[in-house]
């Protein structure tokens, strides 16, 4: 069973940076098969959970939303099963619980539902203070 681990959430004042990780195990092939997607997602009380960055673990694209563009970016350890989100310029509005996602495949036109993603993690909180 894939199991995600992310850290690295916290506390940060507008304008300020952090990295997000998320670490898939055990490291097997069946993991990295089962991981081939890898998304970030963020959730906030009374919303729906929405997509932030999807990740083609082979094949390299990264999607990004809108809202994000820019100020975030992907990267990948692949030795660590670890994927990275660098999140710079911080925004209070990008306040959430941040939540790792992975799945062996998804459609193009479903990057962003969750509910095609097979494997969770357990959330890191970001607070961004004005």
């Amino acid at each position: 069973q894939v199991q995600l681990v992310e850290s690295g959430g916290g506390s940060v004042q507008a304008g300020g940076s952090l990295r997000l990780s998320c670490t898939a195990s055990p490291s097997s092939y069946s993991t990295s098969y089962s991981t081939n997607y890898m998304g970030w997602f963020r959730q906030t009380p009374g919303k729906e959970r929405e997509g932030v960055a999807v990740h083609f673990r082979s094949g390299g694209a990264t999607y990004y939303a809108d809202s994000v563009k820019g100020r975030f970016t992907v990267s990948q350890d692949n030795a660590k099963n670890t994927l990275y989100l660098q999140m710079n310029s911080l925004k209070p509005e990008d306040t959430a619980m941040y939540y790792c996602a992975a799945v062996s495949y998804i459609r193009p036109d479903r990057l962003w539902a969750p509910d095609d993603y097979d494997y969770w993690g357990q959330g890191t909180q970001v607070t961004v203070s004005s």
